[in-house]
């Protein structure tokens, strides 16, 4: 990694590509801490953000701009679930797949209804955020006047203009994520992600460093300090073992008949289909969180203070085993879901046929197609047990270092973290190589 990034920068193109990613993500950094007026952090930190499973993962991925009520609150959420939502459609909707089957064109169309419907999940998110912390809009923030107060008294104005702030903000994001794609590296939408969870996890390493400095008891800096060495080495461990996994792939070795056409021969190669341990990424993990957030988001929303959501927290809450049970049930049949979408056996098998190709001690035909299922269930079993180890271990191990740090790298966050990075490897070490072999050719 830090050899490809010496390399990067010796070539003047993809250095400059280098600075550009830092100055939009720069960018994305100052729009995360600009205040909306009228509101401050107390907006939402005081009315329990920690307590909301779904509230804290939107937060951690803005780098904490969501539990500081500034302009980037809504960070890149919305349009994370916007591609979702367009990719579960593009498989049911037969418009939406010609679409997706119909070259650059059809790409450009689907990236603008992703971003229209981002920017209206960011609305509603607004609204149910802003309809069960209304009470902070007319709250006094460090002094200062409240939104509501800033616009003659008018609570439903206010609610309007917060909405408005909070949206545009997911709007520049979008712009920012989409300008880093075109000038930048790799995927700018990814990067963002990336950025706002290791700013998370930044915060707090600071704070644990100011634990340790600026406590007047020995003991605890002492506690503090080895708390932070525990939470180093299980971090260092964990993102080793989920890097090991993330690279992990099954070889699926395919032999090339020697095939006679005109004077030339062609074919007789053998070739791998390589399919990848944990090749549904962090995707499975997303659905199931949000499937069992969504109950409590809701209530939380609607009714704060009935009997249904103190029921919930108590008996489905993060620390349950009824939620741990669930979870992982749903990261299970998620993982062989998502695999369905995603890899076909059946197109596999014919595009091996068309070409000559055969694999060794397996008939052409159902019998491949057959083999390559067998093989696929087996391994996205194993994968879907990777992922529910990721979900329920890294946190019980967080909250016995420290509890307050089991919410900075939650799984999810983990996943993504690698995979983004992975990525950005690769298509560094790829645009690294399509410059030097430009130079060979000339």
């Amino acid at each position: 990694m830090f050899e490809t990034l010496k390399n990067a920068f010796k070539v003047k193109e993809i250095r400059v590509k280098i600075w550009w990613t830092l100055a939009f993500l720069l960018l994305y950094r100052l729009g995360c801490y600009i205040p909306v007026p009228g509101i401050g952090e107390s907006l939402l930190e005081t009315a329990g953000l920690s307590n909301l499973n779904y509230l804290s993962i939107m937060s951690m991925m803005s780098g904490g701009a969501l539990s500081q009520g500034t302009w980037f609150a809504m960070g890149i959420s919305p349009y994370i679930n916007a591609s979702i939502i367009i990719q579960l459609l593009t498989v049911a909707i037969p418009a939406l797949e010609r679409l997706s089957k119909a070259g650059e064109e059809g790409r450009r169309k689907i990236n603008s209804l992703t971003r229209y419907l981002a920017i209206g999940l960011a609305v509603v998110q607004s609204i149910g955020i802003l309809i069960n912390y209304v009470d902070g809009l007319s709250a006094s923030v460090d002094g200062s006047a409240s939104l509501v107060t800033l616009l003659f008294g008018q609570k439903w104005l206010a609610c309007a203009v917060a909405v408005i702030i909070y949206a545009s903000g997911t709007a520049v994001t979008i712009w920012i994520g989409e300008r880093i794609t075109e000038h930048g590296i790799s995927n700018g939408i990814s990067i963002l992600i990336f950025v706002g969870i290791i700013s998370s996890a930044g915060q707090y390493l600071l704070s644990s460093f100011g634990k340790i400095t600026g406590s007047t008891d020995s003991a605890n800096s002492l506690t503090a300090f080895w708390q932070l060495i525990g939470y180093l080495v299980a971090i260092i461990l964990i993102f080793g073992c989920i890097v090991f996994v993330d690279l992990a792939e099954r070889k699926i070795p395919v032999q090339y008949a020697k095939q006679v056409k005109g004077r030339k021969m062609y074919g007789g190669q053998s070739t791998v289909i390589p399919i990848k341990v944990n090749a549904n990424g962090v995707m499975p993990l997303i659905f199931a969180f949000s499937i069992l957030s969504f109950p409590e988001l809701i209530m939380s929303m609607f009714w704060p203070k009935s009997n249904a959501l103190a029921w919930w927290q108590m008996n489905m809450g993060t620390d349950s085993w009824v939620y741990m049970v669930v979870l992982c049930l749903l990261i299970l049949g998620f993982a062989y879901f998502y695999t369905t979408i995603q890899f076909s056996p059946e197109d596999i098998s014919r595009n091996i046929q068309q070409n000559g190709g055969f694999i060794p001690g397996i008939r052409p035909g159902k019998p491949t197609t057959d083999h390559l299922k067998r093989i696929s269930n087996r391994i996205t079993l194993f994968g879907a047990i990777f992922l529910a180890l990721v979900a329920l271990i890294p946190s019980i191990i967080f909250r016995l270092i420290d509890q307050g740090s089991a919410a900075v790298f939650t799984a999810t966050g983990m996943l993504i973290c690698v995979s983004v990075a992975l990525e950005f490897n690769t298509a560094l070490e790829s645009q690294i190589m399509m410059k030097n072999y430009k130079g060979f050719l000339k």
